[in-house]
């Protein structure tokens, strides 16, 4: 085949890969440079790689006044936790309008599917009122405590995923219920011991989605954390090295940020086999 034709028959393609991939790969390499530069400004890491130093990282993690590590362990704690309560929510919900036939079934899926149409930042001002009278009567769940806000992103844990959920659920046979209830066993024992287990992949995908939405949330988690620095999560601390008026270490800012992605770059690689088939066997559902 002549280069002419190898070009517009499959060489096109790899151009718009390898363009594709340069667009996606170039803010992750300049960020990764940005963190090893030690200068004070980002203009002064336009160069890539041109310094090497550790000293971002040293400042970052060594800041008494910004405690990189509790934000760490705090923004862990609360999307770990969100995840895993969105997963077994969502899979109790999909659960029960797959396999069960009730009145309102029909009803609540679209509910569920249009109140998730209104995002959460639209409720902000209500979910400061209500946990800061709700804190008068339980101190665990008032302004500035971590449990309050894993509380609010659970409220929101349905609709969207136990609409994809539901799709993959239908996918599963309904003889496997029908031969465990012959057995004696109850919705419980197959929701738990049957249907999860065929189902991985589909919990894979929304915990992942969980995870990095939680992960990467700033707004709501602003407000129902309120002002001590130790119980801020990444965003919002991350967030003070750029927001001075005077003074911004955005080098430190990128150090921060680059230790920020390990976690979700490890739960994506890990989840990875999961992921394709979980988005795809119940989208024609």
């Amino acid at each position: 085949m002549s280069f002419g034709r190898w070009v517009a028959a499959r060489g096109w393609r790899h151009v718009i890969a390898w363009v594709a991939i340069v667009f996606a790969a170039f803010p992750l390499v300049y960020v990764l440079s940005a963190s090893l530069n030690p200068n004070g400004s980002l203009t002064g890491s336009n160069t890539l790689f041109t310094t090497f130093s550790l000293d971002n990282y040293r400042q970052l993690l060594t800041d008494s006044l910004r405690p990189y590590g509790r934000w760490y362990l705090n923004t862990l704690f609360i999307a770990g936790t969100t995840a895993v309560g969105t997963v077994l929510l969502g899979a109790m919900a999909a659960y029960a309008f797959s396999r069960m036939r009730f009145k309102g079934r029909r009803v609540g899926l679209m509910s569920l599917l249009l109140i998730q149409m209104f995002p959460q930042l639209l409720m902000v001002v209500a979910i400061f009122l209500l946990l800061s009278q709700l804190g008068d009567v339980i101190p665990q769940l008032g302004i500035g405590s971590a449990l309050a806000l894993i509380m609010v992103y659970l409220g929101g844990a349905l609709g969207t995923n136990t609409y994809l959920m539901y799709g993959f659920f239908n996918t599963v046979p309904m003889a496997l219920d029908e031969a465990a209830k012959v057995d004696g066993a109850s919705h419980a024992r197959i929701f738990f011991t049957i249907i999860l287990r065929l189902v991985a992949p589909i919990l894979a995908v929304v915990g992942l989605l969980s995870f990095v939405g939680t992960f990467n949330e700033y707004v709501v988690a602003s407000v129902v954390l309120g002002n001590d620095p130790r119980q801020n999560t990444l965003a919002i601390g991350l967030y003070q090295y750029v927001s001075t008026e005077f003074n911004s270490y955005w080098q430190v800012f990128a150090a921060g940020a680059v230790l920020a992605s390990l976690p979700v770059l490890i739960l994506f690689l890990w989840l990875q086999k999961y992921i394709v088939s979980g988005l795809t066997v119940g989208a024609v559902k």
